[in-house]
């Protein structure tokens, strides 16, 4: 039986967060929305994450949760564009392909969910995968969160242009997760 757990991003975390983005395969990258082009450097890289790990919650621009298996981390999600007792926007990122399309992910983000909304006194979280890639959209949708929309945008520091699906959870809705 796989044991799945979660928590918040480490020293010990960030070389595997690194590893994720520059050694991906350049087709999965895309498939995610990534524009290759404005792929940071490890330093770049290390030098963010470092800088995550040595702030207060509050003034973050980005919160990472690591997910495991295990025992072993295998994934990570984090939310950007925060709006301290507001808004803030998710990402999720499964390293290993061998256990994608599982349905460890939706697990796993709901795990991570009260990190964000307690944490940032969230009122709203939001989540704008690349429309063309399935896993996440139905990962969003399983959990319940509600579909906004679908547009035309650039929707992080790292994507190309490109139509996302907007999917929001309220607070209520968090707490009235099964």
């Amino acid at each position: 039986m796989n044991t799945l757990s979660v928590r918040e991003l480490e020293s010990k975390d960030i070389e595997s967060i690194i590893e994720y983005w520059l050694g991906a395969n350049p087709s999965f990258l895309e498939g995610m929305g990534v524009d290759l082009s404005k792929m940071p450097s490890r330093e770049a890289w290390e030098s963010s994450l470092n800088e995550q790990l040595g702030k207060a919650i509050p003034d973050k621009k980005s919160y990472c949760i690591i997910w495991q298996l295990d025992g072993r981390s295998v994934g990570h999600s984090n939310i950007n564009k925060i709006r301290f007792g507001e808004e803030a926007f998710m990402h999720l990122h499964l390293w290993r392909s061998d256990i994608r399309q599982k349905g460890m992910g939706a697990a796993l983000v709901k795990m991570t969910l009260p990190y964000f909304f307690e944490n940032y006194a969230l009122k709203n979280l939001y989540c704008e995968p690349y429309a063309l890639n399935p896993a996440p959209n139905k990962t969003l949708q399983k959990l319940g969160f509600h579909f906004v929309k679908t547009y035309v945008t650039i929707p992080g520091w790292l994507n190309f242009e490109q139509p996302v699906n907007l999917w929001e959870l309220s607070r209520d809705q968090f707490l009235n997760l099964p």
